[in-house]
């Protein structure tokens, strides 16, 4: 009790400090992914292996309640000692690093039947990114580079009927902007091409591969589907970032 109690103030005391370093976990079962960024003071402890085994623990707690939001997260008992909530567990390794630490985002994925889920983890644990493919749930090596594609090319879309309208008109007047001394029909083609290149450029499915430049990542896509016989759609990905 008094470790606790000496563990709360010791947050207390602390939590006016900046955490701008951090790493963002996961935790996978066959129903669900857990997604926790924890942040801290410096990369020193971000790097250490008990802060580290630490981000793991709560992952495989969240991953296996799926609370619903960060609050309810923070209230339950911990996976470590059942008498003390997750708060006042990382009030302890505030205690421990002498640092502030804080939880500052909490995702529960739920699977989708018929669906593989690729996760990739980059910059020592600075950026997670996951893409869900459905139509097979033994493409999680496919749907892994998938998802380092995502790290790799940060699309903001999925595919270009998703572009908001307002984004498509504002860069189709930036477009006819630059355009001097053209006939009308002229210049709507080349807005047209204009638009249809920046979609290209922030669409997933629309942009080179990066393992293979010379096709489209939905091409690639195709080409899996017609090896193994049956179709596959990328229906979502998700990438988180530090601090993002």
């Amino acid at each position: 009790m008094y470790l606790r109690k000496a563990g709360e103030a010791t947050a207390v005391k602390k939590e006016s400090r900046e955490a701008k370093e951090g790493i963002i976990g996961f935790a996978e079962t066959e129903s669900a992914i857990a997604v926790l960024e924890v942040s801290a003071e410096t990369d020193f402890v971000v790097k250490n292996d008990d802060f580290q085994h630490f981000v793991k623990t709560l992952c495989e707690l969240a991953v296996k309640q799926k609370p619903k939001s960060l609050e309810e997260f923070l209230v339950m008992g911990s996976n470590v000692d059942p008498v003390m909530t997750v708060d006042q567990y990382r009030q302890s390794y505030v205690q421990k690093f002498g640092e502030n630490i804080q939880f500052k985002k909490l995702d529960i994925l739920m699977k989708e039947p018929q669906s593989s889920y690729g996760i990739y983890s980059h910059l020592g644990s600075k950026l997670l990114t996951i893409v869900q493919l459905r139509g097979s749930t033994a493409e999680k090596p496919f749907a892994k580079d998938l998802a380092m594609h995502v790290a790799a090319e940060d699309p903001d879309y999925l595919k270009a009927d998703e572009v908001p309208e307002d984004i498509k008109q504002h860069e189709g007047e930036i477009a006819k902007a630059q355009i001097k001394n053209k006939p009308d029909n002229i210049i709507d083609k080349i807005v047209q091409g204009k638009i249809k290149a920046f979609c290209d450029q922030v669409c997933f499915l629309s942009q080179s591969y990066i393992k293979d430049t010379s096709k489209t990542v939905q091409e690639v896509v195709d080409e899996v589907s017609k090896r193994l016989t049956r179709p596959l759609e990328v229906v979502k990905f998700w990438r988180w970032k530090v601090g993002k």
